[in-house]
């Protein structure tokens, strides 16, 4: 995951590219003859000290390797976000990164 966040006046701008295939029932079904092998992004979560900022529900209607841009108040420079997704075999990917 590349995540990039910065401070600009009291709200910081964040955008987070989700590095995952994203394969659709559909596209799964062509590859492999069965709609078992679809996987896809299902969840989404962005926290700051312990607090959500942001939270999304999804489904297979994200590209590959979707991007993700939010805003959000309450945070200062040297703050970590922190960005965890889970997809639909229950992978989970977290990742931290510095507010700027």
């Amino acid at each position: 995951m590349k995540i990039k966040a910065k401070l600009k006046g009291d709200v910081v701008d964040v955008k987070v590219m989700a590095k995952h295939e994203m394969m659709t029932y559909d596209v799964a079904e062509k590859k492999t003859g069965s709609r078992d092998n679809a996987n896809f992004i299902t969840y989404i979560t962005g926290k700051v000290n312990g607090k959500v900022v942001f939270e999304a529900s999804t489904s297979q209607f994200l590209s590959k390797n979707p991007i993700i841009t939010f805003a959000f108040k309450g945070a200062k420079k040297g703050d970590e976000l922190t960005m965890t997704w889970v997809d639909l075999k229950g992978n989970t990917v977290t990742d931290t990164a510095p507010i700027k």
